[in-house]
């Protein structure tokens, strides 16, 4: 019965007199779908059993693994586990965030901030800023500060802790990649971003 009312919504929102019917189709289709997703699907899965797998598979997302010989590289928002011989954390870097989206204005280059998470340490793991570093789309390097005014990281991440702070660089407008480099000289993850301002 909730899916008769669900589908009657659907064509109101579509407007049945303007909809071809290829296109009802689809949204009866798609409502099918949810309805079955909401009820648990078959079998006691996550997904209805005829769906694609290949397309709901939620390892997609996983977190991938990073060493000093072979670095994770991810989008940002995902996870990397950092494996070393001192220590293993997983660490995700999010962003950047940046100011003045929608302005009539769009400069060239912009203030960019990135949030660290790091967590699930199985030594103790060193943190310093100075580890941390962007590459433009240019090829040129940038090398993060602390945000002003917010707590910096501490210098050290003990096991059971979870860590979280940001940092910040002036980037041009374009695509990049975060680095994070624990022993100065091998980086271990890798997270692709784009700064748009527009």
């Amino acid at each position: 019965m909730g899916g008769d009312s669900t589908f009657r919504g659907v064509e109101r929102e579509l407007g049945r007199a303007a909809t071809p019917g290829p296109v009802r189709a689809a949204a009866a289709l798609a409502v099918a779908v949810l309805a079955l997703a909401g009820c648990g699907g078959s079998g006691g899965s996550k997904y209805p059993s005829y769906l694609p797998k290949s397309t709901l598979d939620p390892s997609v997302d996983r977190a991938l693994t990073g060493t000093m010989t072979k670095p994770a590289l991810t989008v940002e928002g995902l996870a990397v586990d950092v494996k070393t011989r001192a220590f293993d954390v997983r660490m995700t870097v999010s962003g950047p965030v940046v100011p003045g989206e929608g302005l009539p204005y769009q400069t060239p280059s912009t203030t960019c901030t990135w949030t660290v998470t790091m967590k699930d340490a199985t030594a103790d793991v060193p943190i310093a800023l100075k580890d941390f570093h962007a590459v433009d789309h240019l090829g040129s390097y940038l090398v993060p500060q602390a945000v002003p005014g917010r707590p910096t990281p501490p210098k050290v991440l003990h096991p059971g802790q979870v860590v979280t702070f940001q940092i910040r660089a002036y980037s041009p407008v374009g695509e990049g990649m975060m680095q994070w480099a624990p022993d100065h000289r091998h980086v271990v993850g890798i997270w692709d971003y784009e700064v748009e301002n527009d």
